[in-house]
């Protein structure tokens, strides 16, 4: 005896599909992965103009999403890492910069050199562009604190030290507002070639797909 109603109809079939490929995409999107890519020099040499990574959201933790309120703790924010991050002066802005102070660290910038907790970290991620030191007065760019690290805040900046927008200039992000950690590069090319053209393609670089970010 035949089952009633019958087979579902073909159009039932492919919104139903699509309904739960669009909801699976969300979840991972919101919590899982998601994809950025690097439109400024800030990150210089580590991320290049034109690459495009993945950020991992669940490393630190499942978040709540909208507030980023911190649900299930994993891991904690650590020194060196590279985050993307609401922009604390218009947060519908994303930016990306390593952390150099976590709560409770005391980060000062002294003649460029970067102490935290009295002592100067191992910078070797840094790229110096310029030899002129401006003072304090001037700019904080190169001679800055000692700043307390908030609760709750960390301190970060750009590898490209004198060319990024960073906490030195505007202060600390809100835990709650770093969307995930940058860990590999997907795909690579210069953005400035005009797009699908043979200078595009030929502006790939193969060798940084699929490195891992540091």
């Amino acid at each position: 005896m035949a089952a009633k109603g019958g087979k579902k109809s073909v159009f039932r079939e492919y919104f139903e599909a699509i309904i739960i490929a669009v909801l699976l995409a969300l979840f991972i999107r919101t919590f899982v992965v998601q994809a950025f890519k690097i439109p400024s020099g800030s990150m210089l040499p580590t991320l290049q103009i034109g690459d495009h990574l993945l950020v991992s959201k669940f490393l630190y933790g499942v978040k709540m999403p909208f507030t980023g309120s911190l649900l299930v703790p994993f891991k904690k924010i650590g020194r060196g890492d590279i985050v993307v991050f609401r922009f604390p002066k218009d947060r519908s802005v994303d930016y990306i910069k390593r952390v150099i102070g976590t709560p409770g660290d005391t980060v000062e910038i002294r003649d460029k050199k970067v102490f935290v907790n009295g002592k100067p970290i191992v910078d070797s991620h840094a790229h110096i562009a310029s030899a002129t030191i401006l003072d304090a007065k001037s700019s904080p760019r190169d001679n800055n604190g000692p700043i307390l690290v908030p609760e709750d805040r960390i301190f970060v900046m750009g590898d490209n030290r004198d060319n990024s927008y960073d906490s030195r200039f505007w202060g600390f992000v809100d835990q709650q507002d770093v969307l995930g950690k940058a860990f590999i590069l997907y795909w690579s090319w210069d953005i400035k070639k005009p797009l699908f053209s043979f200078q595009r393609l030929a502006s790939i670089r193969w060798g940084r797909l699929a490195n891992l970010i540091e």
